[in-house]
């Protein structure tokens, strides 16, 4: 059966605040437990005035206590801003806290805008050397040799496994060539899905990791009792995605009945194109676009990215799908 996950931006909703977020995504990840998704992942953004998530270690760890069995981890820790050896001690210590549940996924992008990535001292050809920074993570979480003059405690031969994440083919290549899981963002980047794919299927190089290649596919999926209120939820993103391309980044809005009163005709077909593998609808119609979606990627996971603005509307997103697994994965062993 394939396995479905959660990838939360942990919203701050306009007249709230970043702790009835964080708030929000421990009960979202209670929630995703007992329905049976694999994984809970938090992203790390900066100067996003509507994403809690930005000390992204920090919140894992809060949702890791309020829960039991879910694994819990980054979609992802954009690691050109950070010190491998840092990375690897907090991840250690979460592994040390919640072992068996913790999961580090990688990205080279920064994560926010240029004078922000600054201000986070990160250096201007950090991207360039993601590989280098990806193999040096890898040896901190080793057991330590005799006389090893600099350790990560924790982090040390413990077994956090390591995802590599991207939009474009070369996260597909770093991931193969490492022989790592692979995850790729199409909720929002779909360009390059299925090359990405099959170049980390064609590449993968089996590791001491992971024997063969296991790949995941971020799905921004709105699903309602109604294809109409499931598209009423959905405007709450694409206004998300227009401020963030206006250059004025806000909190998550309320949902709005006609997107048309509200975007450009040139927004509009940038929003489309960007989340063109967005699924959006009733149970039927959500059942419907999954099942595209996974006969045409042949992913092994699904993660699932719903940034709806009412928390009981976004609760019951998140349980139609779960309760579509079953089906889905019938259909597929048809």
């Amino acid at each position: 059966m394939i396995e479905f996950s959660v990838l939360d931006l942990s919203p701050i909703l306009a007249g709230s605040d970043a702790r009835q977020a964080l708030h929000n995504s421990r009960d979202l990840a209670r929630h995703a437990e007992t329905w049976g998704y694999k994984r809970y992942w938090l992203a790390e953004h900066h100067n996003m005035p509507g994403i809690a998530s930005s000390a992204t270690a920090v919140a894992i760890g809060y949702v890791a206590e309020g829960t039991k069995t879910i694994r819990v981890g980054s979609g992802g820790i954009m690691l050109p801003n950070h010190a491998p050896l840092m990375i690897a001690e907090q991840f250690g210590t979460l592994e040390s806290l919640y072992p068996g549940r913790i999961d580090l996924g990688l990205g080279r992008a920064p994560g926010t805008d240029q004078r922000t990535a600054q201000a986070l001292r990160r250096y201007f050809n950090a991207a360039d050397n993601f590989p280098q920074d990806v193999q040096e993570l890898l040896a901190w979480f080793r057991p330590a040799i005799p006389n090893q003059a600099v350790r990560a405690v924790p982090g040390e031969g413990l077994n956090v496994p390591v995802w590599i994440l991207g939009s474009s083919l070369f996260g597909a290549q770093v991931a193969a060539h490492f022989g790592l899981p692979f995850g790729f963002a199409s909720h929002f980047a779909p360009d390059y899905l299925l090359e990405a794919l099959k170049i980390y299927r064609d590449e993968f190089k089996p590791s001491e990791y992971l024997q063969r290649s296991y790949a995941l596919a971020g799905v921004s999926t709105f699903a309602a009792d109604t294809d109409a209120e499931a598209r009423r939820l959905f405007s709450s993103a694409q206004q998300q995605f227009i401020n963030l391309r206006r250059g004025t980044p806000t909190p998550l809005q309320p949902p709005i009945d006609d997107m048309d009163t509200y975007w450009t005709p040139r927004e509009k077909a940038q929003v489309q194109h960007a989340q063109r593998r967005a699924v959006v609808g009733s149970p039927d119609t959500v059942r419907r676009g999954l099942a595209a979606f996974i006969a045409e990627t042949g992913v092994d996971e699904v993660m699932i990215a719903s940034q709806i603005f009412d928390h009981q509307a976004r609760l019951r997103s998140f349980e139609i799908v779960a309760g579509l697994r079953e089906s889905l994965a019938a259909e597929r062993a048809a």
